[in-house]
């Protein structure tokens, strides 16, 4: 197991362990502590598979030695000075719990926290397990509760850290039962973070913070206005870790029923957005998520206005990552309340703010600012009639701009609002709109052409077919030449939007044009890509509903005879088998051959109908 080993080769190494495992059974017992220095190092490896055959190497080892012989060989290792060691072995420790049981390995650890020299090894066992087995522990809560409680009171800091880190373990495994197995720990618990500082203290709030959820309504509100006290202080720390734990500590303080708005709008929203709502935690990926988990949360209890109202001015801040912070955090709000408590002045310059967002946006990350405008348009609905002729302006002058990503982002937003302006009576609008998107399907860039076909495909959707412009007949002919395009996106999206026509919208097209689409669709069928051969299938159907059955010799037999039975499907048997059997009178035998396999097929897929 040299750590030079390609992973494969690893792998296999592991396999052949574990057949020996099987083969040898309690023979293998000589030889635990040498498999186990051998596979302990998988349990932290990088690779999730890695750890999983690790911890089934273990487990099968357990299974196969019994637990007198793993204790026997682990134990030395537990007071191992290399920290790495007591770390592995806490981990295997673990795994032995779940493949033996947790009451198997309870009177051990209960001894091992007797003894004076190795009892925090216990302490980093019971984090393990309860990190591995979630609410298998909930029987064994009570015990494993008392095997550790005393940590909290060591005086050593490092142990007092990973005392509050197992039961918070303990506490998330068990959640949302078990509160009554945590009383003899509340105490020392807040007796800590009233005295303690740093690392230790981040440890301690992390435990309480998971505690909390566990308890009913009073209680979880008194012990919120409790640690809040601390939290607030915390507000303003420069250390990262510190603040990840305090977001996650607020945030399930919040969730837990019992806390009232009130108490949130008046004692935590002002400190909270005065410390965290800045351009630094904008820049960190994973504060960044933090906070706008726990703003959504905040917003949950004290309603969606009560939240946008302070962070709308941020959509017109300089740096960027910024913008996108505010922009994903309105999303998700009013996606989650809807925007109905959002007065007229908050309104208009939310409007204002996303579009400024949505023009200033240079960055890569375009589907945020995207969603975040398509969201709160659909969420105002009817109230966005005012904005939408600005927003079209803006849309139509980005459809001109140099840069690709630019014009993709335009053409999809125009997706995202065409059903809100059918609803606020602007069909005049979508109409210049599918004039403007029909003059530039001579796009360049596959992408930005994909997006344009969507646009073009919500907007005759919301439209109508009668009412569209240009008119069909005149977009249809321009559209079979995209049909050629090998790229995924703009075949799907043509695909779609051919197919909405013929379901439509046939009639307003002659039938030569039609069967000039289906040749072309045949090639289709055999598409990498599975929606496309879906879109395509889905289209054939529409097509042949429209001008009725006419199958035509092809070269390309698979597709045909998907073809075949699509036409089939949607127009009755009847009208297909007569072509088909006049076919069969060819005294070609490859003729033949493919008349048959196209009928068996046909019957496959129409299934029930052949009857």
């Amino acid at each position: 197991m040299q750590p030079t080993l390609e992973d494969q080769e690893r792998h296999l190494l592991v396999k052949v362990i574990d057949r020996i495992l099987y083969k040898l059974d309690e023979l293998v017992r000589p030889y635990v502590h040498k498999i186990l220095v051998v596979i302990e190092p998988l349990l932290i490896d990088e690779d999730y598979y890695a750890r999983v055959e690790g911890r089934e190497i273990i487990a099968n080892l357990a299974k196969a030695a019994g637990l007198a012989q793993m204790i026997a060989a682990m134990r030395p290792d537990i007071d191992n000075i290399d920290e790495y060691v007591r770390n592995t072995t806490a981990r295997a420790f673990s795994v032995v719990a779940s493949a033996l049981g947790i009451p198997a390995l309870l009177p051990f650890l209960k001894a091992v926290c007797m003894s004076k020299k190795s009892w925090q090894a216990s302490i980093k066992i019971v984090q393990q397990i309860a990190i591995l087995m979630g609410c298998a522990v909930l029987p064994h809560l009570k015990s494993m509760v008392d095997i550790i409680r005393h940590g909290l009171q060591d005086e050593n800091q490092k142990v007092k850290t990973i005392t509050a880190l197992s039961l918070a373990a303990l506490a998330e495994a068990a959640s949302p039962y078990g509160i009554e197995s945590f009383d003899d720990v509340l105490e020392p618990l807040w007796r800590g973070i009233r005295s303690l500082r740093g690392k230790v203290l981040a440890s301690f709030l992390k435990c309480i913070g998971h505690i909390i959820p566990l308890m009913d309504a009073e209680h979880a509100f008194y012990y919120t206005r409790e640690v809040m006290i601390v939290l607030k202080r915390e507000f303003n720390t420069p250390d990262e870790e510190m603040k990840k734990i305090v977001l996650k500590v607020v945030k399930q303080c919040v969730d837990t029923e019992g806390v009232e708005a009130q108490y949130i709008k008046d004692e935590i929203l002002p400190e909270y957005f005065k410390a965290f709502w800045n351009r630094r935690m904008a820049l960190d990926r994973r504060n960044y998520r933090a906070l706008v988990e726990t703003t959504v949360s905040l917003a949950d209890k004290v309603g969606c206005s009560a939240i946008v109202g302070r962070v709308v001015e941020d959509l017109k801040d300089e740096s960027e990552p910024y913008r996108r912070m505010v922009m994903e955090t309105i999303e998700k709000v009013v996606t989650n309340l809807g925007s109905s408590d959002i007065d007229a002045r908050l309104e208009e310059t939310l409007f204002d703010g996303i579009l400024y967002a949505f023009q200033e946006q240079v960055g890569e990350d375009a589907h945020v600012m995207l969603n975040g405008f398509g969201t709160v348009v659909n969420s105002l609905g009817k109230r966005a009639a005012n904005y939408l002729p600005q927003v079209c302006g803006t849309i139509k002058w980005r459809l001109n701009n140099k840069s690709a990503k630019i014009r993709q982002q335009a053409a999809d937003l125009i997706a995202r609002i065409a059903p809100v302006m059918k609803a606020c009576e602007q069909e005049q609008l979508l109409g210049h709109l599918g004039v403007v998107l029909y003059e530039y399907l001579g796009e360049e860039y596959p992408e930005v052409l994909g997006s344009i076909l969507g646009a073009l495909k919500s907007i005759v959707n919301v439209i109508g077919m009668t009412k569209m412009t240009p008119p069909i007949k005149e977009l249809l002919p321009r559209l079979t030449p995209v049909l050629k395009n090998r790229h995924e996106k703009v075949q799907e999206n043509c695909i779609d939007l051919v197919g909405r026509i013929a379901d439509r919208g046939a009639s307003f097209v002659p039938a030569r044009e039609w069967m000039r689409i289906c040749f072309e669709l045949l090639d289709m069928l055999k598409a990498h890509k599975k929606a496309i051969r879906r879109a395509t299938v889905n289209t054939f159907g529409y097509i042949a509903k429209a001008i009725g059955p006419q199958v035509q010799e092809r070269q390309n037999r698979v597709c045909t005879t998907v073809a075949i039975a699509i036409v089939a499907e949607t127009c009755a048997p009847f009208t297909v088998l007569p072509a088909l059997m006049n076919e069969y009178r060819t005294p070609e035998l490859n003729v033949q051959n493919g008349v048959l396999k196209a009928l068996s097929f046909m019957f496959e897929y129409i299934g029930e109908m052949g009857k």
